[in-house]
Parts: structure tokens; sequence; C-alpha cells
């Protein structure tokens, strides 16, 4: 009977050595291969925050944003009108737009390549015709505008459409609310009362007054 017993405790001290052996084993796995810094990162695996962060730095805008700008084209091209155009086209685009030149323009007073401004006024003249150029820092490598210095005034109450938008500043659309206001109200007596139509500021009406005439 005590040989029996002392089999039973060998039996059990060998159980208990295989089990502590395993769960030593176990300890050891877990500190030495469960931390392992892992170096295949893959963007998949990133959080978003991470992932967004590690993207940017590889992805460059290769574009600049274009925008649309107004510019108002006057003087010897086919279709002279205010044109909505991107922000990167240059005035060959432009005058390409309007039909090109006609027979009469003095193309060699223009500088084709030149680049556009929002709210721009660009005359082209014809050959022979008396001008003022009006030129802008040349680093801006801005348009240089071709200005009448004729002295012959435009009669406001008298102008259509066309007359109208050889005026300064004068658009399509300005030049349509000068003639309603006109309409409704009757003839402008001084330049004040162009100063009602809206679009029509104080700078405005300075570059105006020596341009129109009232009766």
């Amino acid at each position: 009977m005590d040989k029996i017993l002392e089999k039973v405790k060998e039996y059990w001290k060998m159980i208990v050595l295989v089990f502590c052996g395993l769960i030593v084993g176990g300890i050891f796995y877990v500190l030495t291969n469960g931390q392992k810094p892992t170096t295949n990162l893959s963007v998949e695996n990133l959080s978003p925050v991470s992932r967004q962060s590690s993207v940017s730095k590889f992805s460059e805008p290769n574009e600049k944003s274009v925008s649309k700008i107004m510019v108002d084209l006057k003087g010897a091209v086919t279709k002279p009108n205010v044109y909505q155009i991107s922000s990167d086209e240059r005035l060959v685009d432009l005058i390409k737009e309007a039909g090109g030149f006609t027979d009469q323009a003095d193309q060699k007073s223009i500088n084709l390549s030149a680049k556009l401004k929002d709210e721009e006024v660009i005359y082209v003249p014809k050959i022979g015709e008396n001008s003022s150029t009006e030129n802008t820092d040349s680093s801006d490598n801005s348009v240089t505008s071709q200005v009448s210095t004729t002295t012959a005034k435009i009669n406001i109450n008298q102008a259509d459409m066309t007359e109208l938008q050889k005026l300064t500043g004068v658009g399509q659309k300005k030049a349509q609310d000068i003639i309603d206001f006109r309409t409704k109200n009757g003839d402008f007596k001084s330049l004040e009362d162009l100063g009602k139509v809206s679009g029509f500021g104080d700078k405005t009406l300075e570059k105006l007054k020596d341009e129109l005439c009232f009766e």
C-alpha cells in the first residue's frame, strides 16, 4: 500500500512539473515573440489619422488652382465683349475667343503672351489710331492697356449698347443697366445721376467724367 502511495505522489509531481513547465514556456513565448516590433507597415494597417498623415507626405499637388475671371475686351477685334475665361489663360486665348483681330487692328502694339487679371479692360487700337499707353510694373507681366485719347465724348442719353461699351470699365451688363435706368427714369442730367445706377461708385465716376456728355 505504501508503495502505491509513493508512486501516486511521484506521478502527481511529474504532472505538476510538466504543467509548470508549460506555463513558464508560454510566458517566455509571449515575452519574446508577442512584443516583436512590426517592421512591415502598410497604409491599410494604419489608423485613419496616421494613414492620412502618411499619404500626405507623398501626395504633393501638381496643379495650381484655376479660377474664372471676367475681362472686358474692346477695340479692333471681331467680337468685342465681356468674356469669362480661366485665370491661367493669356491674351492670345482671349483674342481667339473674340474671333481674332479685324483688318484694321494694330497687332504690333499688343503683347499676346500677357497674363490677364479679373475686371481688366483690354483695348486693341486700330492702325494709325492715336493712343496713349499706360504701362504697369513689368515684373508683374501685366497686360499693357491701350486707351484711346480721342477727345470725342459719348452722349450717355443717346448712346446705344455698343457705344456705351466703349466707356472705360463699362461692359455689356453695365451698358444695359444704363439703358434700363434711362428708360425708367428719363435722361441723365449730371454725373451724380449716373451714380444712382448699380455698379457706378465714386472711383468709376471719376474715370468717366471726361468721357461723357449729357446733352
